[in-house]
């Protein structure tokens, strides 16, 4: 085997080997799969170009690679997001099972922080994801963002109050999630709003996201009387039925909408003291491409 070819099957193995980790790090940062996935492919093209003998730690710095490369989509992302049609929510993933055990993960890829992190500066954000859910030292981080040690402690200390102001307060037990998915789940089905109100609690806000393509609600919707009706009579066509398919997205429990039995988009929920107080429906097809096959994320 050549030289060439050697590191060429050096650089091959090092990115398949931390392919997943890049993945999450530039979803996390991005809220959006379609955008991690080209992330990912411009972090191949630059870490092919690399001196490989020269690095000496291959997954820092393909991790720096992928921060700088969705730095760069995220600050291009805002001019897209204001002329974005009704609520923005972050793209859904199918994700598996057991990855709801893994309370770590749950919560740094839940569509709950996803949201609180839109609220962040591209930079906050930045050093926020790579120091609380992926646990780069504060020299990494300076490294990767042109910055001094000190001043990216000083942004992780301002981004952590932030967040931590606005983040759920409890963490919720994925059956007791799913208890109250289940019987959203019946009572929508049912058509029985009073069973939606039950489950409901008084202060519930929900956001739908239709991108301007499907039927959604442009403003968040608050109050349980305005959010109940809202699913029982503003999901669809007089006469449609709306089902609900039991899944995983983003580490905790949901439901796979169909209306007609065609997908029409995922409902995924927050719960407090076994009734749901937010509830993110995204209808938009363009967010939905994610939904049919689990997607294999890692914080490691």
């Amino acid at each position: 085997m050549t030289s060439d070819a050697h590191t060429a099957d050096r650089a091959t193995d090092a990115f398949l080997a931390h392919r997943n980790l890049l993945f999450t790090v530039a979803y996390e940062l991005l809220g959006s799969a379609v955008d991690a996935e080209d992330v990912l492919q411009e972090t191949w093209l630059r870490w092919v170009e690399v001196d490989l003998p020269r690095v000496r730690d291959p997954r820092a710095y393909l991790v720096r690679i992928t921060t700088r490369q969705s730095l760069n989509r995220l600050r291009a992302r805002k001019r897209r997001k204001e002329a974005y049609v009704g609520s923005w929510l972050p793209e859904p993933m199918l994700t598996a099972p057991d990855v709801a055990e893994d309370v770590e993960l749950t919560e740094s890829v839940s569509l709950a922080l996803l949201l609180v992190l839109e609220t962040l500066s591209p930079t906050e954000r930045a050093v926020f994801v790579l120091r609380e859910a992926f646990d780069v030292s504060y020299d990494e981080i300076a490294t990767a963002l042109g910055k001094s040690p000190a001043a990216v402690r000083q942004i992780a200390h301002r981004a952590r109050g932030h967040v931590h102001a606005r983040r759920p307060r409890t963490a919720v037990a994925p059956g007791e999630v799913r208890a109250a998915v289940d019987s959203l789940q019946r009572a929508f089905e049912n058509g029985d709003l009073q069973a939606v109100l039950d489950v409901l609690a008084p202060d519930v806000v929900l956001v739908s996201d239709g991108g301007g393509v499907k039927q959604a609600a442009l403003r968040p919707i608050a109050g349980a009387a305005k959010v109940g009706r809202f699913i029982i009579g503003g999901t669809g066509k007089a006469g449609s039925r709306l089902t609900g398919v039991p899944t995983v997205v983003n580490g905790s429990p949901a439901l796979l909408v169909q209306l007609d039995g065609k997908v029409d988009g995922v409902m995924a929920v927050r719960v407090q003291d076994a009734r749901i107080t937010g509830i993110y429906y995204i209808r938009n097809p363009a967010k939905l491409s994610r939904i049919a096959s689990e997607v294999p994320l890692t914080l490691r």
